[in-house]
């Protein structure tokens, strides 16, 4: 049965890098019907801190990468130490004060076969002696690694193709304690744009930021899953059951993977789109709340609506307070392009009066029957429907881009429709402030 592991260090936030290895290995586990084992590498006890582990398992839970077992190298020192003496008794190691050193042999060539790289060949001169346990007692990372790779039944070690340099010595270790070394796969790092390795300059590394910032679970794993694995095909959208199903190793590419921030938004908003309207309005309740937006008296049923309205425009959770956030709060941000465009003269204050007037004259204030009486409107004044339509958009939303305006103005509600198309139409014929200054009314 294959056997595959992850081994964070709770030294910092799980980024994006980990997250993709911590993928791979699951999705291989789950494709083969294998065991996943999730090992917490804090053996720097200075380092390792509890807000990182903490984060480091709540991000892998809310990405749904479960685990079958879990192994704290922090309480496996004693299985480390007692491997480190057989060593030492066998004359394959020495002490140097409290440290235990593996001896590196001479004149040797270390040969290791990468499944994605073929075979590798290192000299043993190029290494230098290897420390095991170090002189305050706890272990070096390569030797613990491999202890625990093989007392734990790795059959695959699946990671990041930083970690080539350290396979030549993990072997050695490997033949001296007498286990049998696991195939290896090393997988090339992600990179940014600018072809350099990923990093803050990208954009967010740490999971818990894509989460904060609206991303969907799904659609990280789906993204992640493509940034080095080639499913054969064009398609882009894969749900979990069918990674599952379709991933290989075969198919783990052998270049650099590149992150695309706007390929990562495309992706989100896919899922957006297909999700139901109720889990959405879910996801997007506690950041309205938090903006104080909403309280929890809201009107679910208009929220749902309005929620819907904007769904296929949403690239992430976070977008929709942006996008929306004109129907929650009476200071409108405008856009001064906008203004200048369309709302810099005594006929745009004309137009949004006619169209007040026309909304306050609606009984049935729904967007069919408010865009019927428009129409009529336009045809009244001999004007093209866009001379009215756009200074109507802008002072009700502050920009050129929404929704269709008829069902913004049915959502925003006659009252405040009215009342904010007067105000804007008073600022135009006062001239009495700069229009940037609009957000103050």
């Amino acid at each position: 049965m294959p056997v595959v592991r992850f081994a964070p260090s709770p030294t910092g936030f799980l980024h994006i890098g980990g997250a993709r290895t911590c993928l791979f290995n699951w999705l291989y586990a789950r494709s083969t019907k294998g065991k996943f084992i999730l090992r917490i590498e804090d053996t720097d006890i200075t380092r390792s801190g509890s807000k990182y582990l903490e984060e480091i398992l709540e991000s892998l839970k809310w990405m749904g990468l479960d685990w079958d077992e879990i192994y704290y190298q922090s309480k496996r020192f004693d299985i480390y130490r007692q491997h480190a003496r057989k060593l030492l008794d066998e004359g394959k190691a020495y002490k140097d004060e409290e440290a235990i050193i593996y001896k590196i042999p001479e004149d040797a060539k270390i040969r290791f076969f990468d499944v994605l790289r073929g075979e590798i060949a290192v000299d043993t001169e190029q290494l230098k002696d290897q420390v095991m346990i170090k002189s305050d007692g706890s272990p070096a990372y390569n030797f613990c690694c491999v202890v625990d790779d093989a007392l734990m039944g790795m059959t695959h070690i699946i990671r990041g193709d930083d970690h080539i340099a350290n396979t030549p010595k993990q072997i050695m270790l490997y033949e001296a304690l007498g286990f049998k070394s696991p195939k290896f796969v090393h997988i090339p790092m992600i990179h940014g744009e600018d072809g350099s390795r990923m990093s803050k300059r990208h954009g967010a590394t740490a999971i818990s930021e894509y989460k904060k910032q609206g991303y969907l679970p799904e659609a990280l794993v789906n993204y992640l899953a493509l940034l080095g694995w080639n499913p054969g095909t064009n398609k882009e959208i894969f749900n979990k059951d069918t990674l599952i199903k379709e991933f290989s190793l075969k198919r783990v590419n052998k270049t650099a993977a590149v992150f695309d921030i706007n390929r990562l938004s495309w992706v989100n908003g896919q899922y957006i789109k297909a999700m139901d309207i109720e889990k959405l309005t879910r996801l997007i309740v506690p950041r309205l709340k938090e903006k104080e937006y909403i309280k929890d008296d809201y009107d679910e049923d208009w929220l749902k609506g309005l929620i819907d309205l904007y769904k296929t425009r949403l690239p992430t959770l976070d977008h929709f307070a942006n996008l929306a956030e004109f129907f929650f709060t009476d200071n409108v941000r405008y856009d001064q392009e906008a203004v200048d465009k369309f709302l810099n003269s005594d006929n745009a204050a004309h137009c949004l009066e006619k169209f007040k007037q026309a909304l306050e004259k609606t009984e049935l204030f729904e967007h069919k029957v408010i865009e019927e009486n428009i129409r009529d409107l336009v045809k009244d004044m001999g004007i093209k429907a866009g001379e009215l339509i756009h200074p109507v958009r802008v002072a009700l939303t502050g920009g050129t881009v929404s929704p269709g305006i008829f069902e913004v103005i049915e959502f925003l509600g006659k009252e405040k429709a009215v009342s904010r198309l007067e105000k804007v139409a008073k600022k135009i014929r006062s001239r009495s402030a700069m229009f940037d200054k609009l957000k103050e009314l």
